[in-house]
């Protein structure tokens, strides 16, 4: 049976996952998201398929999207949005819950986390509280409780990926003998689609996970294998969450609230128990170490398109050891110059205007690029005003280029990792543009994390003379 089916939060991990395979079914579907470029990046245009900006803090915004919608996922967390996010996760699932009431929804489909005995972790009790506001609409709410969720992106997947890669000791609290049976993404997913059609005549929660017991420990060693990587770890009583919060954010780049937050609901056993779930939705569970081969099979394919763009030089560079979240170094300025005036000095970039600000900061890593086993640095220009894919900027690549909006150059030089640069035009209120350059990283092991940090300093203070830089000149053009 097709389904007009809204999913909101539909730009994070599970959300960009659900879609193609909703639509492959004939559903149609309303993706909603705050960061709505972010969505239409990671998504495919669809006949079946609308991408709808959404903040749910706003409440007169959600009703309308609500319109004439059969099933709802709810697939928010508030994670990332700092230490009160418990209170911020739970208003928005109000909000959510007030306008669902008013609307046509039959079904509330809700993905939820595992909540172990004698521990309530702010993240859990976030998630606990969202499950009783969304049942208490009165619309059959069908809440799956996962844990370890095993697939590329995957946060805490790939918050273990970026250690195994970046150290060869890792000191761990002692929860890293706590036990969990973590699920494979096809196997979580396949359960989320069944849900739109089994029969329930009441709301309920449904445990979900993989076949196979772990601890963390022992997870950990199956990946580090899987990676062809040689690790010790060595679990200490001395190391705090706090402090682990800290040292995550330092070796991953799996953002930090978010980091933290997954960090203090796995410091006791997560163990679902399946039998519930698999007899109202039977399948066939993928095993661990099949479900980490997997995982690890498509990382580099499940970038293409949302990052780099199909770019044939990007995805031959990339490698699995990577780091699958890219550290970020930017700035962001707002300013009276149209988009269009924007643009036209951002296509000045690179030859004889340099890059705007600090321009001997920029030769002088050009320079340096022979000593690291580069080539020497090399002037291009794109021969057209109108910039094309695949048209080089000095040693930068055309990747991505939607003019007057988004353009994004592919760091040619040599260093362990992969990076990008760009530049970003929003429209605000009151007649205004924000521009935004942004420089994305991807280090490889442990010497792409030190060339990150050896660089940070100077692109902290480049590009917020950059961005000021470029307003400044579209201003002053504009005056004539």
């Amino acid at each position: 049976m097709a389904h007009r089916i809204i999913i909101v939060g539909a730009s994070g991990y599970i959300g960009s996952q659900l879609i193609p395979l909703l639509l492959e079914q004939g559903h149609q579907v309303i993706a909603c998201a705050r960061n709505i470029q972010y969505l239409t990046d990671r998504v495919q245009q669809h006949p079946n398929l609308r991408c709808e900006y959404l903040d749910l803090e706003n409440k007169t915004t959600i009703e309308p999207l609500l319109f004439d919608c059969d099933i709802g996922y709810f697939l928010v967390h508030g994670m990332s949005h700092g230490h009160d996010f418990i209170d911020y996760e739970v208003s928005l699932a109000q909000n959510f819950a007030d306008a669902a009431e008013q609307s046509q929804l039959k079904r509330i489909i809700y993905l939820s986390a595992l909540q172990p005995e004698n521990h309530q972790s702010q993240h859990l009790l976030a998630r606990q509280k969202t499950g009783e506001i969304l049942r208490s609409t009165g619309i059959t709410t069908i809440e799956i409780q996962s844990g370890i969720i095993i697939g590329a992106g995957s946060a805490a997947l790939e918050i273990m990926t970026d250690f195994i890669n970046h150290l060869a000791i890792i000191l761990c609290p002692k929860w890293i003998h706590s036990q969990a049976n973590p699920i494979a993404i096809d196997n979580l997913n396949d359960y989320l689609i069944q849900c739109l059609d089994i029969e329930v005549s009441n709301s309920l929660s449904l445990e979900a996970g993989g076949p196979d017991t772990v601890t963390y420990l022992q997870l950990f060693n199956l990946l580090a294998k899987r990676l062809n990587k040689s690790i010790k770890i060595i679990p200490t009583r001395f190391i705090s969450p706090k402090f682990a919060g800290l040292w995550l954010g330092i070796i991953t780049s799996v953002p930090s609230e978010l980091g933290r937050a997954l960090l203090a609901g796995i410091d006791h056993d997560l163990l679902a128990d399946n039998s519930k779930i698999q007899q109202l939705m039977p399948q066939t569970l993928t095993p661990l170490p099949e479900a980490l081969k997997l995982a690890n099979h498509t990382s580099a394919n499940s970038l293409q398109g949302e990052i780099w763009g199909f770019d044939p030089s990007a995805l031959r560079r990339w490698q699995p050891d990577y780091g699958y979240y890219p550290k970020q170094a930017g700035a962001s300025f707002t300013t009276n110059a149209s988009a269009n005036s924007l643009w036209k000095v951002i296509l000045q970039l690179g030859g004889p205007e340099g890059y705007f600000f600090a321009n001997g900061l920029w030769r002088t890593r050009e320079w340096l690029d022979p000593l690291l086993g580069g080539s020497f640095p090399i002037r291009r220009k794109p021969k057209s005003d109108q910039l094309q894919l695949g048209d080089y900027i000095d040693s930068w690549k055309v990747i991505r280029c939607e003019n007057n909006e988004f353009l994004s150059l592919l760091f040619g030089m040599t260093a362990p990792g992969l990076g990008r640069l760009e530049f970003s035009i929003k429209e605000l209120e009151n007649n205004t543009r924000e521009l935004d350059v942004r420089a994305w990283w991807h280090p490889k092991g442990f010497w792409g994390l030190m060339y990150w940090f050896a660089m940070f300093p100077a692109h902290l203070f480049i590009f917020k003379g950059m961005v000021k830089a470029i307003c400044k000149k579209a201003e002053k053009e504009e005056k004539g």
